[in-house]
């Protein structure tokens, strides 16, 4: 999954947003070891003092952890992990009611299309 990051906000925001999307997707799984900060760096085209901070408040908010000699991990608390993909979808869900509402569809209207569109998937 490459590196979206966009100019319309932080990139420091950006850089927790997909560590998250990319820990709930499980491209980095529960107890693996995260690239160096450097190289993660590197891959994201950002500053290594960037990407320093945004590691260190996913570590602040119990989804990464560190050892002192072998770098960072993923935390294997699948609940933490369940929690960030929940607050992720409710984010996307929020955007996407913003927009609905905005394109002037009511709530009834909307359901309507989801339940549509979920019996489609399933097919």
């Amino acid at each position: 999954m490459p590196w979206e990051l966009k100019a319309d906000r932080p990139i420091y925001a950006q850089l927790i947003e997909q560590i998250e999307l990319k820990i709930c997707s499980g491209i980095y799984a529960p107890g693996s070891r995260l690239p160096s900060v450097r190289d993660l760096a590197r891959e994201a085209s950002v500053n290594p003092n960037t990407m320093q901070r945004a590691l260190a408040k996913l570590e602040e908010d119990g989804l990464l952890y560190s050892t002192r000699t072998s770098g960072r991990f993923v935390t294997e608390d699948d609940n933490v992990i369940y929690q960030v993909k929940n607050k992720l979808a409710q984010e996307q869900i929020q955007d996407f009611l913003k927009k609905m509402k905005q394109l002037g569809f009511e709530n009834k209207e909307i359901l309507s299309m989801l339940k549509t569109m979920l019996e489609e998937v399933k097919r």
